[in-house]
């Protein structure tokens, strides 16, 4: 029972100074939560059935993360506790001086573990499950769906998860204190807070030369992920720049360590200046032994800035994008002549029946089907696109393809190129609201919107590359491709097709017809009808001798980009808000643990008449040095990998990308900011005078 009150009095009396582990405990707690009780936010919604099964999926993938993220928070709450013994060496002495036995302070330390386990668990929970209520609402936004009546929800399901995940977490922190004080020896106990680092100044030439190298081996790293990235086939290859990054990125941080201090002595206004030389020997006393890990830390905010700029972007462009590449109600292709390439569709799992009728259009398929398409729109079109083996990528690229081939060789050069006539692709472009184009009768154009293919086309466009086409020799209207597509989608997929005039196209090489319309219906319950009997057109035994049209619609594109864009925002939110927020405490209970050993330091410097405005300025920028110097080099890595993640993810679109950069700076300047302050005043109170 004594042992009880003395673990809550030493939790009481240091609540100041665990400021941090308490804030970092709650929020891993309460953000753990909120995560794993996404679902129980779907009650309160109407959501389709499609919806309902793309949240179940989320939540399996959060799951999965949250084994990950357990992992991730245990490792941190296992190193603060470190901190925290450290922190009462002298304490844990004088206990042992007085005769209190090892197994009593483990008990000591086994009580504060369980009271704060408790008390983090307790506070954690209640803020998580008020957080919820505000993560419904963004659910809700996220899915496009109705709140029919707001109710508090409590998630019975995620509030176990959370106190079984956590007390084991807390069950290897209390075996590995127990473990830390049986090892701890009374003089180590007694003069650990007296010994200090030597500051070892390293050679200044070999720092140079190893500071240049890693600029060097970095700067390559990122010319392999940013010029060179599409020649990075294999996973071998890609893994390349990342481990020349992370080892560049440790040799700079141990050639700094050794440099920062020797550049500072040599200017000698700079360094006798106030404080200075103070602050850049408590700085230089300690990095050596921090170089790995604030490279960790570095890394972890490079990844934390790229996921969260790259997962925001990928969502709202995709969002953005349903309007813009999804501008009507359906659309409804079907293979024709199919009879005439009869092995490559008999490869790709038709029948010989299918195969042998694909001379129906997507209307008359429909009319074999007993379904009068038509009767549900109020508008439609029919537009037709052909096919030849005689016209290929590799005929498109002309002299330039072996120099393209060289750069790109993954590139599928024997495809059939995408031919369309331009009248029929004026009335979708017409239908869609896009541009509408003209031709003489010795021009073509290529529209397409997938950027890098776009690219590619533009080189053998500029060289005004002809093309011979249905025993025609067509010239390039334009030196680049135009902005385009046929395919409705959530993303820019149109690699490329071809616009020829109407009089020289062959109908004999005609491979697909599109019907592409408005319902009559705007009603969203009416619209799900109609598309649900369609699909169950597949039950007709007449499925297994015609081939159905297949559907493109923007009701099923709207709801699986929803639920890809929510999926990876979350995941994305998840697993960059953890990283922050580990990043952030490392520093922040390494600058603690600082300020502790250094506690006497800073009384030398009262003793001198340095006053306690000069002082906290040193220590704020003491501690300003810490948290910034892994921050400014994840922030340069950062603008490579988010040029890397926007050439990975261009088919989406990277129009969103500054609004996502913006909102991952605000979410750094909140928690990382956050925790600055918080480890700025919490080193403030541990180096004040007590009185």
């Amino acid at each position: 029972m004594m042992l009880c009150k003395l673990s809550l009095k030493n939790i009481k009396k240091s609540i100041k100074d665990y400021a941090i582990y308490f804030f970092t405990l709650i929020l891993g707690v309460a953000i753990f939560y909120v995560f794993n009780a996404l679902d129980s936010q779907t009650v309160m919604m109407n959501v389709s059935s499609s919806t309902a099964e793309i949240i179940e999926l989320m939540m399996t993938m959060l799951s999965g993360v949250s084994v990950f993220v357990s992992f991730i928070l245990g490792f941190l709450i296992i190193y603060a506790s470190r901190f925290l013994i450290k922190r009462r060496n002298k304490e844990f002495g004088i206990y042992l001086t007085l005769g209190m036995s090892r197994r009593k302070i483990s008990l000591i330390l086994f009580f504060e573990t369980l009271f704060i386990g408790i008390i983090s668990l307790l506070v954690g929970l209640v803020f998580g499950v008020l957080l919820s209520q505000v993560m419904s609402l963004v659910v809700a936004n996220m899915f496009e769906a109705n709140l029919t009546k707001f109710t508090f929800v409590f998630s019975s399901s995620a509030c176990i998860k959370t106190i079984i995940y956590f007390s084991i977490m807390y069950l290897l922190v209390m075996i590995f204190n127990t473990y830390s004080v049986s090892k701890c020896k009374l003089i180590d106990l007694l003069n650990g807070a007296k010994k200090v680092e030597k500051i070892k100044l390293k050679n200044p030439y070999l720092c140079i030369i190893i500071f240049i190298i890693s600029c060097f081996v970095l700067g390559k790293a990122y010319h392999m992920v940013t010029a060179e990235f599409l020649t990075l086939q294999e996973i071998t290859d890609a893994l390349k720049p990342i481990i020349m990054g992370a080892v560049s990125t440790f040799f700079i941080f141990w050639s700094l360590s050794g440099l920062i201090l020797r550049i500072a002595m040599s200017i000698k206004k700079f360094y006798y200046k106030g404080l200075n030389s103070f602050t850049l020997r408590q700085f230089s006393s300690k990095i050596n032994t921090t170089v790995f890990s604030t490279t960790i830390i570095c890394l972890m905010l490079f990844i934390t800035i790229c996921l969260l700029s790259a997962c925001l972007t990928m969502k709202n462009s995709m969002n953005a994008n349903i309007k813009e590449l999804a501008p009507v109600d359906a659309m409804f292709t079907v293979n024709m002549n199919m009879d005439k390439y009869y092995d490559k569709y008999r490869n790709y799992g038709y029948n010989d029946s299918q195969i042998k009728n694909s001379h129906y259009t997507a209307k008359e398929m429909f009319e074999l089907f007993d379904f009068d398409i038509t009767s549900y729109f109020k508008d439609y079109i029919e537009v037709n696109t052909y096919a030849t083996e005689n016209l290929t990528l590799n005929h498109t690229l002309g002299s330039r393809l072996d120099s393209i081939r060289t750069n790109f060789p993954f590139l599928a050069y024997d495809t059939m190129e995408s031919i369309m006539k331009i009248s029929d692709y004026n009335k979708v472009a017409k239908f869609y609201g896009i541009n509408e184009y003209s031709l003489n009768n010795d021009e073509y154009i290529i529209v397409a919107d997938f950027k890098s293919m776009v690219n590619i086309r533009n080189i053998a466009l500029e060289n005004g590359e002809v093309i011979e086409i249905f025993g025609y020799t067509l010239k390039p209207k334009y030196e680049v491709c135009q902005t385009g597509f046929l395919e409705m989608s959530s993303q820019h997929i149109n690699t490329g097709i071809i616009l020829v005039p109407d009089n020289i196209v062959d109908e004999e090489y005609l491979v697909q017809n599109h019907l592409i319309g408005n319902y009559k219906t705007t009603d969203r319950e009416e619209i799900i009808a109609i598309e649900n009997n369609i699909n169950e057109l597949d039950k007709n035994p007449k499925a297994s001798i015609y081939l159905l049209p297949s559907g493109s619609t923007k009701l099923a594109i709207s709801e699986a980009t929803t639920g890809l864009s929510a999926m990876v925002t979350f995941i994305g939110l998840y697993l960059g808000v953890i990283f922050l927020i580990s990043s952030a405490a490392i520093l922040g209970l390494k600058e603690l643990s600082e300020s502790s050993d250094n506690k006497e330091r800073f009384k030398m410097l009262r003793k001198i008449g340095t006053d306690e405005k000069m002082i906290n300025k040193a220590l704020f920028r003491q501690i300003a040095i810490f948290f910034m110097l892994p921050l400014i080099l994840a922030l340069i890595h950062s603008i490579f990998g988010i040029m890397f993640a926007v050439k990975i993810l261009e088919v989406f679109g990277n129009e969103q990308l500054l609004p996502s950069i913006i909102t991952t700076a605000i979410f750094i300047v909140i928690i990382y900011g956050g925790y600055f302050l918080i480890t700025y005043n919490c080193s403030k109170n541990i180096i004040k005078e007590k009185y």
